[in-house]
């Protein structure tokens, strides 16, 4: 369906970076002090000259080549060094031209595995939705390849209690109902390998200028962040601002936002089209085939 909300161009609606969406049961937990539900609080430097320390870029090269180096680096480190992680996350997409609100949501996810060719371990991932009310208790469950690579889901908020647990395919009418993403494109793999499809495309295209703006916060954790803007609204570009968030410790893509064209001329960043941002990562935990099962006694399936 065409966005008529606003300005042409919308109707791409698929951003930048795909992996960071979610099945109709996604949304995202944001924790702040004292426990605390409440979006995050991000905040980015002033980095006048946009450069990023300590990559040189020859002077042929696309604007995008240092992002997708960084890309290509963490994309191996990934797949080397991550076995699982849990996270928090908050979600906000824009659909049909309607600006959604915050969702939070639990997330266990374990990372696909191929050796010598072979997949060993599919993708794996437990969602539960904390907020919003009208549908905290939402749980979702779906490992790649598994249940006729459907996933067990059931409601949450007020009329949880009534409905029953279903299977869905998760590229379904009812799955994607009011999403941009399909479960299946979760987690921070994912995110890496769509940055790395979108950014080959992006080089075709010269209108593209690209940042590094260090010294970012996402709720205390100090990130740089990786901007791309396309300046003039064409056919081919699917939004003004992007803006990847990594973090400085993990060295992982925390937080990524797609913006379109403002029309306000005070507005720098533009509409939101779509934010997710992942929270609280802890790496490697030993999660096993019982966090990915709907019969898990901790689970309301």
């Amino acid at each position: 369906m065409a966005d008529n909300s606003l300005p042409r161009g919308l109707n791409a609606r698929r951003m930048f970076l795909q992996a960071l969406g979610f099945s109709s049961l996604s949304a995202a937990l944001a924790i702040a002090q004292e426990g605390e539900l409440k979006e995050p609080v991000f905040r980015v430097a002033k980095n006048p000259e946009g450069a990023a320390a300590g990559i040189a870029v020859p002077l042929d090269s696309h604007p995008l080549d240092p992002a997708l180096k960084i890309a290509q680096d963490t994309l191996v480190n990934i797949q080397r060094d991550v076995v699982d992680y849990t996270t928090l996350i908050v979600k906000r997409e824009r659909v049909n031209g309607k600006l959604g609100v915050h969702e939070f949501m639990e997330a266990k996810v374990r990372n696909r595995k191929i050796v010598d060719g072979k997949l060993t371990a599919p993708l794996s991932v437990y969602l539960k939705f904390v907020k919003p009310d009208s549908a905290k208790g939402r749980e979702a469950i779906w490992v790649e390849g598994k249940n006729n690579n459907k996933m067990r889901a059931h409601e949450g908020g007020p009329t949880g209690g009534f409905l029953p647990t279903v299977w869905l395919d998760p590229n379904g009418i009812l799955a994607m109902r009011g999403q941009l993403h399909p479960i299946s494109d979760i987690g921070i793999e994912n995110l890496v390998l769509k940055l790395l499809e979108r950014g080959a495309r992006e080089r075709k295209h010269a209108e593209c200028e690209v940042e590094f703006k260090p010294g970012a916060k996402i709720n205390g954790r100090v990130c740089t962040v990786l901007q791309v803007r396309h300046p003039v609204p064409r056919p081919h570009f699917e939004f003004h601002i992007a803006q990847i968030f990594i973090d400085d410790e993990t060295k992982l893509p925390v937080r990524y936002a797609a913006y379109h064209w403002p029309t306000d001329a005070a507005d720098k960043l533009g509409p939101v089209l779509e934010e997710y941002t992942y929270l609280d990562i802890k790496l490697n935990p030993g999660l096993t085939d019982a966090d990915f099962d709907p019969e898990n006694p901790n689970y309301k399936f």
